[in-house]
């Protein structure tokens, strides 16, 4: 079981954006005259820039929004290291934010050679092909780490509900977590987007120098193809899902040596990579 004798400290959001939650009144349907009402869920529209060019812009809730940059800058393949991002500067405008991020000079070469290459496919019958790369890329295959203590998991769904501060507010977010070595929740990134939730926690462990080889990351929402890519670019040796993952997922977890693990609601965790020897299913 996870230690119990010191209370560890879990990096979450910055407090702004909870600080500056409005409660929006509602009334019951049918029955008017009984009202009540709720905080909700935050979101921003997020425009990035990279050393001057727009490459996206993406609907973000506003907390930890540096973490979520690094985090997509890297699991996005803009960067290839945390090192390459230079500075993150934010303008907060309104209900939107601009970030301008400066990255090296290799790192910018190639995002524009990326953004060439599909500008160029672009109505001429082959830009399927590089949606296809972008869906299924070329991804480096990561060494094979140990499981965790399977005690780590225990109780593991009410620890996550026990941190998600903003969900507990207004409900209607994703969590992503990363648990140390010693099983004890040590980060925690929300965000109403699930793939945006990865990415922030991806960014925090990389800015805040964890070794994300020991221990693991969970994710509360659908494991779905696209969080195995920004698992295994950001290094991360454990994953685990509090949703059952497609056979995709599954595929691709094994064939990267990412280790795969969902937790269902009433079962024990089930390890689907790496595969049991005597049982691997063909792809």
């Amino acid at each position: 079981m996870p230690r119990s004798a010191e209370s560890p400290t879990v990096t979450s959001h910055d407090n702004s954006s909870v600080q500056q939650a409005q409660s929006y009144a509602y009334a019951e349907l049918g029955v008017p005259e009984i009202a009540g009402s709720a905080v909700l869920a935050q979101e921003s529209a997020l425009a990035i820039s990279y050393n001057g060019i727009s490459y996206a812009v993406m609907m973000v809730s506003p907390t930890a929004v540096e973490d979520f940059i690094a985090g997509f800058s890297l699991s996005s393949a803009v960067v290839d290291t945390i090192d390459d991002i230079y500075d993150i500067r934010l303008h907060h405008l309104g209900p939107a934010i601009r970030a301008e991020v400066e990255i090296s000079s290799r790192a910018f070469w190639a995002m524009k050679q990326q953004r060439r290459q599909l500008a160029g496919n672009s109505g001429c019958g082959l830009c399927g092909v590089e949606a296809l790369d972008q869906a299924l890329p070329q991804l480096n295959t990561l060494e094979q780490c140990d499981l965790p203590d399977a005690a780590h998991l225990v109780g593991l769904r009410e620890r996550i509900a026990a941190v998600q501060d903003l969900a507990r507010r207004s409900g209607a977010l994703h969590a992503a977590l990363y648990v140390d070595g010693d099983g004890e929740i040590r980060a925690c990134r929300e965000d109403i987007g699930r793939h945006n939730a990865l990415d922030k926690l991806i960014g925090a462990l990389l800015r805040e120098k964890h070794d994300v080889r020991q221990g693991f990351a969970v994710v509360t929402s659908r494991c779905s193809l696209e969080l195995i890519h920004k698992a295994v670019r950001a290094g991360i040796g454990n994953l685990v899902s509090l949703s059952a993952p497609t056979a995709l997922t599954v595929q691709w977890a094994r064939r990267h040596n990412l280790n795969l693990i969902h937790l269902p609601h009433h079962s024990a965790p089930r390890v689907y990579s790496p595969a049991p020897p005597a049982r691997e299913e063909q792809p």
